[in-house]
């Protein structure tokens, strides 16, 4: 089997792990434990926090460790254990250790898989297959979520089981795949031919790129209104629907199923027009989506909001890692970069359930869909405006040509 169909096989199995339970931990705990959503978006906000500060950390072990298949292995074992804890945990604390938990060894995954598959394809091959990776990884989160659609009438645990399964699967889908195929000078950019070390960059100078900086922000704010959006629906269902569940498991269906074509095209376009203007697609649909969450409450009609979110965060995944291992490659810091992005980013994603819940508090359902819209536009303008100014090195090429052509006229 070529190392590229372990790839494929690894992130088949990871996509319903690597978020813990992700949109079912809300439902799972309104239905189990009667939690409320300002309740249940604390505990989410709390463990996004603490998680923040292993994300950088996470990804400098990634740059150190030539070990990715290993990384992957723990990472899946800490999101198993930490997932299966949620079974009898009722006390505020009890969930937030082991949501903790599972988010740790979340965070250690996505570094690893970058680095195993930058590896094994090397940086040209790595937009398209990195659309490969997201193909296969929101097509694993549609055969658990369409397994716990099916199986709902054995109750919201049957979630726990499915990502079990899943779990166990990715372990041995990673320890399969030929040590020999992945180099770890092909990950980072390094000649494979010569035998010596290049000196790392500064981890300063590599995160003090402007222009990752400004891209990180985006991405935060995106996360801020994305992050807990279908957490905030699922519990919007229980309220006025009768199968919360369900319901909740055919969202995420049909957003993987757009998700699937849309991260092969992004890997595809991502080469030949870009990496903002899939970003910029990504940023406005997101206010769109919103709007719609909140207006609509027939569940039926509710589906062509995960289609918006289907197309949003299928072309995220896909732009992010490619965007950070071009501003990166070379320095030997790329999952470094990453995983300080992702934590930057998460503070978005941590504040979102808190965002969510507060405002529902505050102006009710509507009101609480249109406020997390909002970070959307914000994210699509600091894009707008990253993509009309230049880049340091393109002012001053820009200058010499303009300098040149004076001194020939």
């Amino acid at each position: 089997m070529a190392p590229t169909a372990h790839l494929a096989l690894i992130n088949l199995f990871i996509g319903d792990i690597q978020g813990g339970l992700g949109p079912f931990l809300g439902t799972w705990l309104a239905q189990s434990g009667d939690w409320s959503p300002a309740r249940v978006g604390l505990v989410v906000t709390l463990v996004g926090f603490a998680t923040l500060f292993l994300s950088g950390p996470a990804g400098a072990l990634v740059d150190r460790v030539a070990k990715p298949r290993l990384l992957i292995g723990a990472a899946c074992t800490a999101i198993l254990a930490g997932t299966l804890l949620l079974l009898p945990a009722r006390s505020f604390f009890a969930v937030f250790t082991a949501q903790f938990l599972a988010a740790a060894g979340g965070t250690l995954l996505l570094p690893a898989v970058a680095a195993l598959t930058l590896g094994i394809v090397g940086k040209d091959r790595f937009p398209k297959q990195q659309g490969r990776n997201q193909a296969f990884n929101h097509v694993g989160i549609l055969v658990a979520a369409g397994a716990i659609s099916f199986g709902a009438p054995f109750g919201p645990a049957i979630a726990f089981y499915v990502l079990g399964g899943m779990a166990v699967a990715a372990i041995l889908a990673t320890f399969s795949t030929p040590a020999g195929a992945w180099s770890r000078r092909r990950a980072v950019g390094w000649n494979e031919e010569d035998n010596d070390e290049p000196e790392r960059s500064g981890i300063r100078q590599v995160l003090g790129n402007r222009r990752l900086l400004v891209l990180t922000v985006a991405l935060a704010l995106f996360n801020l209104g994305n992050g807990g959006m279908l957490t905030l629906l699922g519990q919007k269902l229980v309220a006025t629907s009768g199968d919360a569940t369900t319901w909740t498991a055919r969202y995420v269906m049909v957003a993987q199923l757009v998700m699937v074509p849309v991260a092969l095209f992004a890997g595809s376009l991502a080469d030949r027009r870009g990496r903002r203007l899939l970003l910029l697609v990504a940023f406005a649909v997101l206010p769109i989506r919103a709007a719609m969450s909140g207006l609509i409450d027939d569940p039926w009609w509710l589906i062509g909001a995960e289609v918006l979110d289907g197309v949003a965060s299928g072309i995220v995944g896909v732009a992010v890692p490619v965007v950070v291992a071009d501003l990166t490659w070379g320095s030997g810091r790329t999952q470094t970069a990453l995983g300080s992005a992702y934590a930057v980013q998460g503070i978005g994603g941590a504040l979102s359930g808190w965002y969510g819940g507060l405002a529902f508090a505050w102006v009710g359902w509507t009101g609480a869909f249109l406020a997390l819209g909002v970070p959307g536009l914000l994210a699509l303008a600091l894009v707008i405006w990253l993509d009309a100014t230049p880049e340091p090195g393109r002012r001053r090429k820009r200058r010499e040509r303009h300098h040149a052509a004076r001194q020939t006229a």
